[in-house]
């Protein structure tokens, strides 16, 4: 299915990233020279998504001065500086400008790293699979094993089907990481103005509508400041790059 439009999560506070995040909003934070927020634009971009929506918040003027400066791609601005509506509501504040066919959504702080030579990339082979009769939403989701800075025990476990319930002790984990496929119809029931995408996944679980789409590559969250430098040695590790 061809996907044009995506929404980037970035109205954080990036509490755990002080004190770096005093002063930079946490989608600003670098990793290995680039902005966080920066690797998944890229990420669309390779996918040829050029409508994007973010969401803004903490030291919003910076962030939204930062993507003014982005090339190849329309961005247009969320505010949410008068009020943080989490994940799922911020969504839908975002809906008018998104419209009622199927988008991406990504985190702007976490990232993954492309499978060395695989001709096919993440987003892409996420589009491929998204079929809108059968999936409300269609996540990312990486093993345990192809994860840095991630310190759950995990988010899902996955049938054949690929069909995804909440992992609970057994079965093999997965991880949410952090990249979605959406559709808009998934909020009709709502009605409050604050809520988490967490509510989203699990309706669409108990409908048989939620389903995995593994990744290839490696995923990387960086939540502290300590956090950078294993992002970076571990990116250097899987791409076979010195170590800066």
């Amino acid at each position: 299915m061809t996907i044009t439009s995506a929404m980037i999560l970035a109205a954080g506070l990036g509490t755990r990233m002080r004190p770096i995040t005093d002063t930079l909003p946490k989608p600003l934070v670098e990793v290995a020279g680039k902005p966080l927020i920066a690797y998944g634009l890229e990420a669309l971009g390779r996918a040829g998504v050029r409508d994007i929506v973010v969401n803004v918040h903490y030291l919003a003027p910076l962030l939204v001065d930062w993507l003014s400066a982005w090339p190849g791609a329309h961005i247009r601005i969320s505010d949410e500086t008068e009020e943080l509506l989490d994940s799922g509501g911020g969504i839908v504040k975002a809906l008018p400008m998104l419209g009622n066919e199927p988008f991406l959504i990504l985190n702007a702080d976490t990232f993954w790293l492309e499978e060395p030579g695989n001709p096919t990339d993440n987003l892409g082979r996420m589009m491929d699979r998204f079929d809108p009769e059968s999936m409300d939403i269609l996540l990312m989701t990486a093993r345990l094993d192809q994860a840095t800075g991630h310190t759950g025990a995990g988010d899902f476990i996955m049938a054949e089907d690929g069909r995804l319930s909440r992992y609970k002790g057994s079965g093999d984990p997965l991880i949410y990481a952090g990249a979605i496929i959406l559709h808009p119809r998934i909020f009709a029931d709502i009605s409050e103005k604050r809520f988490s995408l967490n509510r989203c996944f699990d309706a669409a679980i108990n409908q048989g509508r939620l389903f995995g789409s593994p990744m290839h590559g490696h995923w990387l969250t960086v939540g502290t400041p300590e956090a950078i430098g294993e992002a970076e040695a571990a990116r250097s590790a899987y791409l076979g790059e010195p170590v800066s």
